[in-house]
């Protein structure tokens, strides 16, 4: 089992920035990519941007290229995402995610096994 948790979300005006946080437990070296995914009120759940641990390789949603960065501290089992510019369709609940992956389509939700219970993210114009 992996545990998740999540941090760092909050209020910002467009055009701010926001750096949340990930940090994970249990077994981790069962997991070697970790996602992030949102969810607004009524919509679907949708990747924002995948790292694979192990390399480094990065991925984004077309949404937030430029914008937001993903990283990890695998040190410290952490994983950043770090959103720049803020809009307020940026708004939504954040949600961690970590799964074993085999080169498939990251963004796939049904692909991760383990999830952390989310992060607010407020952006108003």
């Amino acid at each position: 089992q992996v545990q998740l948790v999540e941090s760092g979300g909050g209020s910002v005006q467009a055009g701010g920035s926001l750096r949340l946080s990930c940090v994970a437990s249990g077994s981790t070296n069962s997991v070697n990519f970790m996602g992030w995914f949102r969810q607004a009120p009524g919509k679907k759940r949708d990747g924002v941007a995948g790292i694979d641990t192990g390399s480094g390789n990065t991925y984004y949603a077309d949404s937030v290229k430029g914008r937001f960065t993903i990283s990890r501290d695998n040190a410290k089992n952490t994983v950043y995402l770090q959103m720049n510019s803020l809009k307020p369709d940026d708004t939504a609940m954040y949600y961690c995610a970590a799964r074993y992956w085999y080169g498939n389509s990251w963004y796939n939700v049904n692909g991760y096994k383990y999830w952390g219970q989310g992060t607010q993210v407020t952006v108003s114009s």
